[in-house]
């Protein structure tokens, strides 16, 4: 075989790149999400460690009395439209196992906008600017295309309280999404149907800076996003940690909401009463998937009968 010289400029590149790649290589730092600087160094952790964590935040709060900034949202980006509507206050009261009140206050007035309590199976909902009380199950078989019969206090509890993954009935697995845009740990959280496929319920991503949640996706039974839920700027009350920045998203429910805590009482208790909503009188009382029913006002009593006195 004929021996083939090879140029010397190839042979020159060849070794500037072997020996002087450095020279030629460009450095840049990245800046991922969630990093308080660019140096900051990611922390690891094997799934258990993360399970654990989990329950240990969700066991921490017993109860929990909180004033928020809430910005509620109508509407998905899907459709491509939104209206939001900014500045309302809101009181957010729970008690475990599943206890939980909502009452809203509109911008400048502060009046009452909404208020609904759930007891986990049940919810009851009074709006009222409409004069309506609603009740129903917290599950939701049609969504309803009026956006007002679809709000749950439940769906407010599963965002705001992760619950712990149960390894007798559920399977998880561990995913390391790390690039330059992220860096995040992902539990898949999934379990077996009836049928006996294994479906998709929940995906708990944590922040692998701090290993704090980050993010939690709930699935309905043919992997549609239920809620999408943000955390952020987590903070310690009562010596408890807890997200002050939360963002709750419901696509098919077609609406959203940003809670930012302003203060917060944990594990101070919060008694039965709280919880309790009765119907106000002269409201119309509608259960959700039928029609309302206008309350029936009480027929005047009429004036006793007897003898004037005169004067």
């Amino acid at each position: 075989m004929p021996f083939r010289r090879v140029p010397v400029c190839l042979v020159v590149v060849c070794l500037l790149a072997a020996g002087l790649s450095s020279c030629f290589a460009r450095r840049r730092l990245i800046a991922r999400k969630g990093a308080k600087n660019t140096t900051q160094a990611l922390l690891t952790a094997d799934r258990q460690t993360l399970l654990d964590s989990v329950t240990r935040q969700y066991e921490a709060v017993r109860d929990f009395n909180a004033e928020v900034d809430m910005v509620p949202a109508l509407g998905t980006a899907e459709k491509s439209k939104i209206t939001e509507y900014k500045d309302v206050r809101a009181y957010v009261l729970f008690r475990r196992p599943s206890d939980i009140r909502l009452i809203g206050l509109y911008p400048v007035v502060r009046t009452k906008a909404f208020d609904m309590v759930s007891n986990g199976l049940d919810f009851k909902l009074y709006v009222p600017s409409r004069n309506r009380f609603l009740v129903g199950k917290n599950e939701i078989d049609e969504p309803s295309p009026n956006k007002l019969e679809n709000l749950r206090p439940q769906h407010f509890l599963d965002a705001m309280m992760v619950r712990p993954v149960d390894l007798k009935t559920e399977k998880v697995l561990l995913m390391n999404l790390t690039d330059e845009d992220n860096a995040f740990y992902i539990i898949p959280v999934v379990h077996e149907n009836g049928n006996g496929q294994l479906q998709l319920s929940r995906s708990i991503w944590f922040n692998r800076y701090n290993l704090t949640i980050a993010r939690q996706f709930i699935f309905d039974a043919t992997g549609n996003i239920l809620t999408d839920a943000r955390y952020s700027d987590w903070k310690p009350y009562d010596n408890v940690a807890f997200p002050k920045h939360i963002e709750i998203n419901r696509p098919k429910d077609e609406y959203a909401v940003v809670i930012d805590v302003v203060k917060m009482d944990i594990n101070k208790g919060v008694s039965q009463e709280k919880f309790t909503l009765a119907q106000p009188e002269g409201s119309t009382l509608q259960v959700v998937g039928q029609a309302p029913v206008p309350s029936q006002a009480p027929p005047p009593t009429p004036p006793a009968k007897g003898r004037v006195k005169k004067k």
